[in-house]
């Protein structure tokens, strides 16, 4: 049976934004678009403070809930339930009109946080989520005072500093619990992987797609150099290896994970450096070319990628070496070499043609067909973001018509014609350069920073970096990356120190908190000369710590503070202490008004100021409506005026 109280509008406002700070932070982890359309549905349930229809309510979460799976092209995922929990609960409001209905709203709310923290463990979700939390103890403490008929709790500095006390008291525990708790190496079950990705450099490349991720200056990895830096131009960041060309789109090869890894022979420098990886639900790990070995927990492959066992979906540490003047292979297998000369028939004739040209005028000098192909760039061709989109022969489009396009136009001609020309040639996905932060030792390589460049096979030279997109003259660049972050940018230049410094605190961040893993909480004992803590040592740590520390936290919160916050209650307590003090203990079960018949009893000179004081105490904390403000005020007065062994005032008078 539906609670048939209204729910005051006082507390229905206060409800709601409770609801509304728990829905925010996961707001946060779903598409733009949805979040706006979400935000409305939950304005709606909020101005329109009548009960929807059932029929008006099924009626929008079926709309809302088609968006959403059209959002994420019918696919489930991990964001996909992240998107359905927000939906219900920006649903929800368009049907809490009772108590009852409240209380159902924040125990759902409670989850919102929680789920968000699914998707980003960042500070910013833990500042939201928290000041979700506290808004949700409030509302919750004032549904839990609200008494029938009575005027609505108001929101007061005591209210505010009991929830503060709440939560100081809970939080020793959670902070042992993290530090201490002992942890699993590897988790019990999995989470399934995002249906959209979250910027990671995909398995294909196709022309024009990747204009969205240019205007996207979020970090993709943060690297700590643990030897000297090499310069900017040295900082390939290889990710991903394409080889095979359908006509319009590059993939990976799979096979390639079946054969031996490639080797690197070191140039003239070796680097060290690590690298904080941010989630790309990919399995790659960027890598400084050239890589000379895999990092731990990754896989060397023959074409010098490195990957791991299972997608990157949360924040991933690892130290690696890599030798950027360094040589990659010294033969090539013959499965290797068709794989990379192969083209698909019918597919860009102009440039099959005349890579076939070059290769019958230079012989069997690879070397001229290589710098033919980057001298005609530097002459003829323009780097610009602004592209028209291409057709069938988007090559021949790119090389005789256009002759205008970003790093994956130029990567994938190049391959076209060194391929027409019988070199072996090969597309690499990235991140070129990196900024360094002033306020730090590290460098940010963001994902405005993706590249794609060409790797040919000479002999005698192995596989060879070649960057056509950097052959274009400095005179025809018409718009760079840096140009539309320029003219997109939401803060002015200005104000740049602003993200380096919210960026070095994401960073202390990561390193702190979410890189803390079972590993480092084994060492955490070792200034006590334990080098490896075992499960039982912090097990125990956990629970003789954690119990000393909440217990005097508990002890220092609450020391001197009343029994209850209402003046009323208190009054009550004071009155039975004095009564127990004069041998009349009130039993714990024992009612108000059965207290009061068994005092007047002991007490028959002061039995009738007795029942009187507890037959209004009774109405006055228990009974609907409660009692007048200057009945209530009084009855306050005469309990913390009573004494046992001293008669009344005449007239009740209290002074």
């Amino acid at each position: 049976m539906a609670d048939p109280m209204p729910l005051p509008p006082p507390l229905r406002r206060w409800c709601m934004a409770a609801a509304g700070a728990c829905l925010l932070p996961l707001l946060l982890q779903v598409p733009t678009g949805m979040a706006i359309v979400l935000g409305m549905v939950a304005a709606l349930g909020y101005f329109f403070d009548r009960r929807w229809p059932a029929l008006l309510r099924m009626t929008v979460i079926a709309m809302v809930m088609g968006y959403m799976l059209f959002t994420f092209g019918f696919n489930l995922g991990r964001d996909t339930g992240t998107a359905l929990l927000a939906t219900l609960l920006a649903v929800k409001p368009g049907e809490t009109r009772t108590l009852r209905d409240a209380r159902s709203l924040l125990g759902f709310s409670l989850f919102a946080p929680f789920a968000a923290f699914l998707q980003d463990q960042g500070p910013l979700v833990l500042m939201l989520a928290m000041l979700a939390l506290g808004l949700l103890l409030v509302g919750l403490a004032m549904l839990a005072e609200h008494r029938p008929g009575a005027a609505p709790p108001r929101l007061d500095r005591a209210r505010g500093w009991d929830t503060l006390r709440a939560v100081a008291i809970a939080l020793p525990l959670a902070l042992a619990a993290f530090w201490l708790f002992p942890r699993l190496s590897t988790p019990l079950w999995g989470m399934p992987e995002n249906v959209l990705g979250q910027g990671g450099l995909g398995e294909r490349m196709t022309p024009d797609e990747w204009v969205d991720l240019f205007a996207d200056d979020s970090p993709a990895l943060r690297v700590r150099f643990l030897d000297p830096a090499p310069p900017p131009r040295q900082m390939y960041w290889r990710a991903q290896v394409l080889w095979n060309f359908d006509g319009s789109s590059w993939t990976r090869e799979r096979g390639i994970a079946e054969l031996a890894g490639a080797r690197v022979q070191a140039g003239d420098s070796v680097v060290r450096y690590e690298v904080t990886l941010e989630p790309t639900e990919q399995r790659y790990l960027a890598v400084l070319d050239l890589p000379m070995q895999a990092p731990e927990g990754g896989q060397m492959l023959a074409d010098a990628s490195v990957v791991t066992s299972s997608p990157v979906n949360r924040l991933l540490r690892y130290e690696a070496v890599s030798s950027p003047a360094g040589q990659l292979g010294t033969g090539i297998d013959p499965s290797l070499r068709w794989l990379a000369t192969r083209l698909p028939a019918g597919f860009n004739p102009r440039a099959v043609a005349l890579g076939r040209q070059w290769r019958a005028e230079a012989g069997d000098n690879d070397v001229q067909v290589v710098r033919r192909a980057l001298d005609w760039i530097e002459q003829e061709f323009s780097y610009s973001l602004s592209v028209p989109p291409t057709g069938r022969h988007g090559v021949d489009e790119f090389l005789f018509e256009t002759k205008v396009g970003f790093c994956q136009h130029y990567s994938s001609a190049f391959a076209v014609l060194m391929r027409s020309a019988g070199i072996p040639t090969r597309v690499v996905l990235g991140y070129s350069g990196g900024y360094r932060n002033p306020y730090a030792d590290y460098w940010v390589v963001r994902r405005m920073d993706a590249h794609a460049w060409n790797e040919v096979w000479l002999e005698g030279r192995g596989w060879v970096r070649v960057d056509p997109t950097a052959a274009v003259a400095p005179s025809r660049v018409l718009d760079t990356i840096a140009d539309r972050q320029r003219s997109e940018a939401l803060l002015p230049e200005g104000l740049a120190p602003i993200r380096d410094l919210a960026d070095w605190a994401r960073r202390g961040w990561n390193d702190l908190v979410l890189a803390f893993d079972a590993e480092r909480q084994a060492a955490l004992f070792r200034p006590l000369g334990i080098n490896q803590a075992s499960a039982t040592q912090l097990g125990m740590a956990f629970a003789f710590g954690a119990g000393a520390v909440m217990l005097l936290t508990l002890w220092y919160l609450m020391r001197g503070q009343p029994a209850s916050r209402d003046p009323l209650v208190a009054a009550w307590l004071g009155f039975a202490k004095r009564l127990r003090r004069a041998g009349l203990a009130k039993a714990p079960w024992e009612p108000p008004i059965a207290f009061g018949r068994r005092l007047s009893a002991a007490l028959p000179a002061r039995s009738a100021e007795l029942e009187s004081l507890s037959r209004r105490y009774a109405a006055g904390r228990y009974a609907r409506g409660g009692l007048p403000g200057e009945e209530r005020r009084q009855l306050i007065a005469e309990l913390r005026a009573f004494r046992p062994g001293k008669p009344p005032r005449p007239n009740g008078d209290s002074r």
